[in-house]
């Protein structure tokens, strides 16, 4: 087995395990950025297809390096409204939309050849002033105005706690499950909560993520 296939197996085995005792399955989300194409394609190889990128430049570089390869790639990044275009025609979905100017581009641009572009509201479940993300306050507004927009499908939530011990972080992934839990009720879309990274998505999964996105536990620490 190669390296690459070893690494996504061991990470999948604990996604596995760690969705069976919550008791819901769990989606896989390997974040390339500043891994090269090669590395991706390593991955695809072994059998992941998504993948979740935060500089848009550098994933269209990738996508084009890989166009013979049937890949689902995920914007995971702060999103700046003059790269809305790129986004809208080249993912499958944005896991950041942190405000609301940026729905109407999004949706104008998305290909009419393509299903809508599926979309997560990121928050900032910490109020962390470095971070990216509307407040919870703010997510039922933002969601409505992104489920009623032609070009874009409401999916669910997104949110990356800050750094801290297991209990705090476990504190914040149960916010945004009753974040998740409440929008889900008015919006008949929502499926998907995403949260967890490589050194916390089994806490995650244990509070109702239902997709993480791991970087280093599968590519090895970023230089």
């Amino acid at each position: 087995m190669s390296a690459p296939a070893a690494a996504l197996a061991a990470v999948r085995a604990r996604i596995d395990e760690a969705a069976a005792r919550a008791g819901h399955p769990v989606a896989l989300v390997a974040v390339s950025k500043t891994q090269p194409a090669a590395a991706v394609r390593a991955l695809a190889a072994a059998g992941q297809r998504a993948f979740g990128e935060n500089y848009v430049q550098e994933a269209l570089a990738k996508q084009r390096e890989l166009a013979d390869l049937a890949l689902e790639w995920h914007c995971i990044g702060p999103l700046q409204s003059n790269k809305c275009r790129e986004v809208a025609a080249h993912f499958a979905w944005l896991q950041s939309l942190d405000r609301e100017k940026l729905i109407e581009p999004l949706s104008r641009h998305r290909p009419p050849d393509l299903p809508p572009l599926n979309v997560l509201v990121q928050v900032n479940i910490d109020a962390e002033a470095s971070k990216s993300g509307c407040a919870p306050a703010d997510v039922p507004r933002l969601a409505a105005a992104a489920a009623a927009a032609p070009g874009l499908r409401l999916r669910g939530l997104m949110a990356i706690p800050q750094p801290a011990e297991p209990a705090r972080r476990r504190a914040a992934f149960a916010r945004m499950r009753a974040l998740f839990d409440a929008l889900a009720r008015d919006h008949a879309d929502v499926d998907t909560l995403s949260m967890g990274m490589s050194d916390d998505f089994e806490l995650a999964i244990a509070e109702g993520a239902t997709m993480v996105r791991v970087g280093s536990a599968l590519f090895g620490p970023r230089g």
